[in-house]
């Protein structure tokens, strides 16, 4: 692939390559220490109008880069050959000002080769490293851990031959309207564990104040002190048992002026012959205006950065719940300044039963119908307000045959699903149960590939690549036709198990793709007759695709009772939801959407990206009303009801969008075109109101 190697903004003699040796190593210590030289990569081109500053760096041997436009970078040679057999690529790296930057490393097989991608961001003034390990090329995982500074590193692209890289990129990918800087020490290659930064640097001090809000922001509604945080919570508990929904809505919030039947005593759907409801247990029409993230969910991630806290109560028995005793391996040590905040206001006894009265009062004043995914539904099911569940399955004994898919032939998975549907025994028979998502957003969804070809490279030996091999075997009866078909010399034992290292020709991917369908089939099947065996009474909700699904996924898609996306678009797409309606007969709900700004005190806007918080309420107007006025569409639940930390979540999300933040601060603006929008939200979908049109400016996306 020809790269861009303009010199605006930098002289080409500012880049020069240094021969990798392929038998060196650099091994980093837990400090900035400077580079061994012989083990690095330095830059040898630029992308777009990339500078480079002569400025000293906070980090030693690092030099600093501008960026003013998405796309700019550095371009490197690399010696064809240097990746084989090292183990990482690394770099020290700071980013300055106080808002997100998102970066995307590439490698590319010569010539017009493939092109694997690394995509990975950082918190503003403090240092991270990048720890990439090479191993992700095989593309059998979605990303890696978060570290410190180092935030959400995710894998795109194609499969690639380490031993056929011969050049490497790294661009800004997203950044803000500033302009991007930041500095860094040339990539290093070794074959050696490198480790993680202990202590990094801190070029402001601490990120975050003792509230949890961020240091680097300042704003108007920026909470001043404990006791004006403690005042407000206190005061949202008073007024909690005035609140109410909507005067039209029924006792869960259905629609009082439309009645489809006598009621089943649960959740159901229904087609009017002119659009898609939800019926509430009495009978009453019913839209689903949900609220992702009931629960005390502002978790910052810590390891690593405890220096970069304010306040830290490790230890302190008053503040116990603050950070968990046994924490979850794969989230790290996390701290939940929202629950701190709380404890402040009612003592370490009892805060989290007034923290759900104040949630939940805080859903009816703004008009929300139903407790949404990842919620702590357990005091919904008590107040008998409308909520969904989350699932999520784990294939312990059957294992996975690529990335998070399961292997679906062998003998423990269907034991597997009726153990995982066994949870469902707990809300069985509870009207306000709405229904239950199998699972979220499975990494195998953000593949190129397809589940059967990545199980080809990534699973020696499972029950369904023996199937794989059934399969093709039945279809083309000798081996000698496989190959021909597939214009590569292979053979059915070849596909049933061992290595496989040949590049798939399109061909392949014909017969790939037509089993793959059979492989999700069978996947979604199981788990909803399970579900169905142990819960025939409530609604199977689908398994909340991330984005739009291709076509081979969708007709495994038909034991669900609805069909649910996660959509981050300015509206929901009409052409998808009719697409469902006519391949599958069943409506849509959006499991989780969004919007955010810069304007307060988070690094980082979210998924949807907007100039203010009045923004924000337009977008949000627009785009509830739109989806109720979708025939095909049952509901929208927004994602979250409260901002995630600065410091950033366990995979290092540090969006701005909640409807309250850290300090449970309403933000007024979104809450007042929210409740607007829900208040009319039937007639809308009945057509009697026409849907909010009043467009804010979408800016680009920062992740």
């Amino acid at each position: 692939m020809a790269q861009d190697k303009r010199e605006s903004g930098m002289n080409r003699r500012d880049f020069i390559c240094v021969t990798v040796l392929s038998g060196s190593s650099v091994i980093l210590s837990s400090s900035c220490a400077p580079r061994e030289e012989g083990g690095n990569l330095t830059p040898d081109g630029v992308l777009g109008g990339i500078r480079k500053e002569d400025a000293g760096t906070p980090i030693p041997g690092a030099t600093w880069y501008e960026a003013e436009n998405v796309g700019d970078g550095l371009t490197y040679s690399i010696p064809k050959g240097t990746l084989a057999g090292a183990k990482y690529l690394t770099s020290d790296m700071l980013l300055d000002g106080n808002h997100m930057i998102v970066f995307m490393l590439a490698l590319h097989e010569a010539g017009d080769g493939r092109t694997f991608n690394f995509r990975f961001s950082g918190l503003n003034q403090c240092s991270l490293r990048v720890r990439f390990p090479l191993d992700l090329v095989d593309q059998n995982r979605w990303g890696i851990e978060r570290e410190g500074a180092f935030l959400k590193p995710r894998c795109s692209g194609d499969r690639v031959d380490l031993a056929k890289i011969d050049r490497m990129t790294l661009k800004v990918f997203r950044k803000s309207p500033e302009t991007a800087r930041w500095c860094m020490t040339p990539f290093g290659v070794t074959d050696q564990e490198v480790e993680k930064i202990s202590e990094p640097v801190l070029t402001k001090g601490p990120l975050l104040d003792e509230l949890g809000q961020s240091n680097l922001h300042d704003w108007p509604a920026k909470s001043k002190s404990i006791d004006e945080v403690v005042g407000r919570i206190r005061s949202q508990l008073e007024r909690a048992p005035d609140q109410a929904w909507p005067a039209g809505f029924t006792r869960w919030g259905g629609w009082k002026e439309k009645r489809i039947n006598k009621g089943s005593g649960f959740f159901g759907k229904h087609h009017d012959g002119e659009r898609w409801w939800l019926v509430d247990p009495e009978g009453y029409a019913f839209w689903s205006v949900g609220l992702d993230c009931y629960r005390v969910d502002t978790y910052a991630r810590y390891d690593g950065l405890e220096t970069a806290l304010a306040w830290l109560p490790e230890g302190d028995p008053e503040f116990k719940d603050v950070i968990p005793t046994n924490p979850d391996s794969r989230r790290g040590k996390t701290i939940n300044y929202l629950a701190a905040n709380f404890i402040r206001a009612f003592g370490s006894d009892g805060w989290r039963d007034k923290w759900a009265q104040v949630g939940l009062a805080e859903m009816k004043r703004l008009g929300f119908n139903t407790v949404g995914n990842w919620s702590e539904w357990e005091y919904a099911k008590e107040a008998q307000f409308p909520y969904v569940r989350p699932m999520s399955f784990r294939a312990e004994r059957s294992v996975n045959v690529y990335r998070d898919f399961p292997d679906i032939f062998h003998p423990e998975f269907e034991k597997e699903a009726a153990e995982y549907a066994g949870q469902l025994s707990d809300t069985v028979d509870d009207p306000a149960f709405i229904g239950y998502f199998l699972m979220n957003e499975p990494t195998w969804g953000f593949s190129s590939e397809l589940p059967a070809a990545g199980m080809l490279f990534n699973s020696p030996s499972s029950e369904t690549r023996k199937e794989l091999g059934r399969f093709l075997q039945e279809k083309y009866v000798e081996n000698a036709a496989l190959s021909s078909a597939w214009g590569i010399q292979t053979t059915f034992d070849q596909v049933r198990s061992g290595p496989w290292n040949t590049i798939l020709p399109e061909s392949a991917l014909v017969d790939l793709e037509e089993f793959s369908v059979l492989m999700v089939e069978r996947y979604f099947e199981i788990l909803s007759q399970a579900c169905k065996a142990v819960d025939p009474n409530h609604l199977n909700l689908g398994m909340r695709w991330a984005g739009l699904p291709p076509a081979w996924a969708v007709r495994g898609m038909r034991f669900f009772d609805v069909y649910s996306i996660n959509c981050y678009r300015d509206t929901v797409p009409p052409d998808v939801t009719e697409g469902i309606q006519e391949q599958l007969g069943m409506p849509t709900i959006i499991g989780e959407w969004h919007f955010g700004a810069l304007d307060v005190g988070l690094p980082s806007s979210g998924l949807g990206h907007l100039k203010t918080q009045e923004d924000r309420a337009k977008a949000y107007r627009r785009y509830i009303e739109d989806a109720a006025a979708n025939p095909n569409c049952v509901g929208a639940h927004w994602f979250t009801m409260y901002d995630e930390s600065a410091l950033g979540r366990f995979d290092g999300e540090n969006y701005n969008i909640g409807f309250l933040d850290i300090c449970n601060r309403p933000y007024e603006e979104l809450g007042r075109g929210a409740l607007a929008s829900h208040a009319q939200i039937y007639q809308v979908a009945a057509q009697e109101v026409e849907p909010f049109d009043d467009v804010p400016e979408y800016l680009p996306k920062l992740f």
